[in-house]
């Protein structure tokens, strides 16, 4: 079975990229490039939806919304 979920990746400023699922809430990673840091997020939702699994959790839907705003200060 395939789920789909967004992630956000931020830039850290010594290098690399912290990454996380909102939907998921605390499945955190990172990783010194993009494509490290996106293997290793798919590496932690599937931990974490596993475990999930084994718990008789069910697993979260994703219901996120993105959007900007602009702010005049």
């Amino acid at each position: 079975m395939s789920y789909h979920y967004t992630v956000i990746l931020e830039r850290e400023a010594d290098g690399g990229f912290h990454t996380y699922c909102p939907a998921l809430k605390g499945c955190h990673s990172q990783g010194d490039s993009l494509d490290e840091a996106l293997e290793n997020i798919r590496e932690a939702i599937a931990a974490y939806l596993q475990s999930m699994k084994a718990h008789g959790e069910a697993i979260p839907q994703e219901d996120l919304l993105i959007k900007p705003v602009e702010i005049g200060i």
